[in-house]
């Protein structure tokens, strides 16, 4: 029997505008989100049995030398990346670890130090993980770059095409989580628009304006894990959050079905969620917050639906009727979601790690979703990245 995982301790840094924070290298990153989790815990470093570092833009080995920045202990360290999934991805090792038996302590990081402005790639000798994908989405929508757009945008007019979704259903997407993201001290953005700006500002990919697009990001956040056995000899149950669900799920045959949203990760997800809702015995209507991976507009709505939130093609009618918000049947998105938190790509994943712990302890201050904070309450994670992997985490206090 899989022996169970708990968060004890979270940290993060603000997420910044690339180069924004001058002689902010990944090390320092790591540093600060990574004593920031072990001080949450109340553990040194040095209790750490294995640590995962996520980081999708860097050397190999960049995971051992921001890890080093909180001590020198000779413990397996291991390198991440899964494209945007990364961060989650280090924390399903991490989890993976103590589950097994294998660790009672283990820590997760992720970082990134990014370029301003689209997302480029780094060889151009080899082909790209994403070029199956592209080629089959341009049999559909004429390409465009930057491809990470034109991938997004084309499943939202697809969307759009099929059920009837307005552009006005995806700004306001934007205008929500920019809205939430003021009372996150944490988030690169804190400018609340109205909707008439997001439907206003730059086309990067209609029906994608430039405010309903997640921006580059530099920053860290870090997750420390646990055992039952751990958790009790430290006394941290009363901060304790259980992993009571996790699942990764990598491309299927029907992401190729012909569909710009299959080949955006819809099928992913939905198996990702289908296995959460079987592992745990919960449904989406026992959920309370939730933290997921909208890059862009799109595709938190076609999240919404992947995800059992509401049937296909209904997620306009959840965003028309404030149903994802506050005083809404679920917070998505408090933080800000990547749209306006930021969106480093190795740290997203621990960063919506972190703010669902909060959230569950009651520690998000003026965004806090007064529901999560009891004892019954539920928080679901989504993260997905593109090549593909959806990480689908659920979490519920120890002391439940």
């Amino acid at each position: 029997m899989a022996e169970k995982a708990y968060v004890v301790g979270v940290g993060m840094t603000r997420f910044e505008k690339p180069g924004r924070r001058e002689g902010w290298d990944y090390p320092q990153m790591a540093r600060e989100s990574g004593s920031n989790a072990l001080a949450d815990a109340g553990i040194e470093y040095g209790e750490v049995q294995e640590a995962y570092v996520g980081y999708v833009y860097g050397e190999s080995t960049s995971g051992q030398r921001a890890v080093y920045e909180l001590g020198l202990s000779g413990i397996p360290v291991v390198n991440v990346n899964n494209n945007c999934s990364t961060g989650s991805t280090a924390l399903y090792l991490a989890a993976q670890a103590i589950r097994g038996g294998l660790a009672d302590c283990t820590l997760a990081l992720g970082f990134e130090k990014m370029q301003p402005g689209s997302l480029t790639t780094s060889y151009s000798d080899r082909e790209q993980p994403l070029m199956k994908h592209l080629l089959a989405l341009a049999e559909i929508y004429e390409f465009a770059m930057p491809a990470a757009p034109y991938m997004f945008g084309a499943a939202g007019r697809e969307h759009m095409d099929r059920f009837g979704t307005t552009p006005e259903q995806f700004a306001k997407i934007g205008h929500k989580n920019h809205k939430h993201s003021v009372n996150n001290p944490y988030a690169q953005f804190q400018q609340e628009y109205t909707l008439d700006e997001i439907l206003g500002a730059p086309t990067i990919y209609a029906p994608l304006t430039k405010l309903q697009c997640s921006p580059t990001s530099d920053g860290s956040g870090a997750a420390v894990l646990a055992s039952e056995r751990f958790v009790e000899s430290h006394g941290l149950a009363a901060q304790a959050v259980e992993i009571v669900g996790q699942t990764m799920v990598t491309d299927l045959e029907n992401t190729f079905d012909g569909s710009a949203a299959g080949l955006v990760g819809k099928y992913m997800t939905r198996a990702a969620a289908d296995n959460i809702w079987k592992q745990t015995g919960l449904t989406p209507d026992d959920v309370d917050v939730i933290e997921l991976h909208d890059c862009f507009s799109s595709n938190e709505l076609l999240t919404y639906e992947a995800l059992g939130l509401c049937a296909e093609g209904d997620g306009g009618k959840l965003v028309d009727n404030g149903d994802t918000t506050y005083g809404g049947r679920w917070v998505v998105n408090p933080s800000g979601g990547l749209i306006s938190k930021g969106h480093p790509l190795g740290a997203t994943g621990l960063a919506q790690c972190a703010e669902l712990t909060w959230q569950l302890r009651g520690q998000a201050g003026p965004r806090q979703v007064e529901s999560a904070a009891r004892a019954s309450g539920v928080a679901l994670q989504h993260n997905i990245g593109l090549g593909g992997a959806v990480v689908v985490t659920a979490y519920q206090p120890a002391n439940r």
